[in-house]
């Protein structure tokens, strides 16, 4: 039984943030790479696929309940930024939307009585918890540091990606 028409339309919209937070990352990539801070850029680069990542995963489930693909325009991304702290607020901003984004796809799940989408949607959920997690802590020592943005560069290279353990064993 395929979703729900509102889930279907929800799911192609989320798709359309998801493609569009892949475009923001890759030229938050950008933007860190022309200023010098592979490591930042590095791992905007990484986002960028991992949401690209999300959209695919999206794309598929459609494709395989039998719910309708409707691709929409991807706005331009953000490309200049005040300093290296803003492509971060950005950043965060970017996935607390995404978060409703999902949140209102797990409602219309459970309301609808889909079992198949909420346990789809679920991944998605705690996924959210982590992207959350990880940007706030990135902010949170790129505000620190405001004044020395190389120590970010130091954090991220230390800390293997893993953001203070917004990413840690458990998570998997």
């Amino acid at each position: 039984m395929p979703p729900s028409e509102r889930l279907v339309a929800g799911l192609n919209e989320q798709v359309g943030r998801e493609f569009a937070a892949a475009h923001q990352y890759v030229a938050i990539g950008a933007y860190y790479e022309a200023q010098t801070f592979p490591q930042l850029a590095q791992f905007f680069y990484e986002q960028a696929e991992e949401e690209r990542k999300h959209a695919m995963k999206m794309v598929n489930y459609l494709l395989e309940s039998g719910g309708r693909i409707e691709l929409s325009e991807v706005p331009a991304p953000r490309g200049t930024f005040e300093d290296h702290v803003e492509p971060i607020q950005v950043a965060l901003e970017q996935e607390r939307a995404n978060t409703v984004g999902i949140g209102k796809l797990f409602e219309a799940a459970r309301e609808t009585r889909d079992h198949a989408s909420e346990v789809f949607l679920q991944w998605f959920v705690e996924e959210q918890v982590e992207e959350e997690a990880e940007m706030e802590s990135l902010l949170q020592v790129a505000e620190r540091v405001r004044e020395f943005p190389m120590m970010v560069e130091e954090f991220i290279a230390r800390d293997g990606g893993t953001l203070g353990g917004a990413r840690g064993p458990a998570s998997g």
